[in-house]
């Protein structure tokens, strides 16, 4: 589990074909601290498990699922990537619950730069649409953001200097392609209202009995 607070930026050190997976390896400091071969770290918000480690950098297996599901597949050396330590429990959760399982990858449509800040609005994808919300939480490259305005087809994210200067969000160019993943609440809630299930009580429970 994660907060999407991205720590540190990382560089793409080496992409490795391995079957039908990739080998990626991340030149990376912060969170390098107390990493142990295992752990894991969220690359771009794709939640991956170090299998190699060095003193300056880790790398990390990805299988077809995820290379399919997310824009990983793109990264060549060079490339920076936002990385997160997994959360430790009883830590201060200053963004919102991310699992590191991205839902959809979607396209920065406009970026709308101001001297204080940054808007980006971004396609937003139907199968996830009814899961974002004004306000709301949402994933965007492993960054915890608060959507600012939804569309039919298209949601925005208002960016503040520190998250430009400290994120790839900062440089993102229009056209490119990023990974969300919604707020795992909603995804419970709605699952639970299709199922017809009542919150707060059990499938086995009978209202009809202490």
């Amino acid at each position: 589990m994660f907060t999407g607070l991205v720590e540190e930026l990382g560089t793409v050190d080496a992409v490795e074909t391995v079957g039908d997976s990739v080998r990626l390896t991340v030149c990376a400091n912060t969170v390098l601290k107390g990493t142990e071969l295992g752990d894991s770290i969220a690359v771009n918000g794709v939640c991956l498990t170090v299998t190699e480690l060095t003193d300056r950098q880790f790398s990390a297996d990805v299988m077809r699922e995820s290379l399919n599901r997310s824009s990983l597949g793109s990264l060549t050396p060079g490339h920076n990537v936002n990385v997160e330590r997994a959360m430790a429990l009883g830590d201060r959760l200053g963004g919102h619950l991310v699992q590191g399982h991205v839902d959809a990858t979607a396209q920065l449509l406009h970026r709308h730069s101001t001297d204080h800040w940054d808007v980006l609005r971004f396609a937003l994808p139907q199968a996830i649409a009814h899961y974002v919300v004004e306000k709301g939480s949402i994933t965007v490259d492993g960054t915890s953001l608060t959507v600012s305005a939804v569309g039919p087809d298209f949601f925005e994210v208002s960016l503040i200097p520190t998250t430009l200067r400290e994120t790839t969000l900062g440089q993102l160019p229009e056209g490119a392609s990023v990974n969300l993943e919604v707020d795992v609440v909603a995804k419970y809630v709605a699952r639970m209202l299709a199922l017809g299930v009542v919150p707060g009580r059990f499938q086995g429970d009978n209202p009809g009995q202490d």
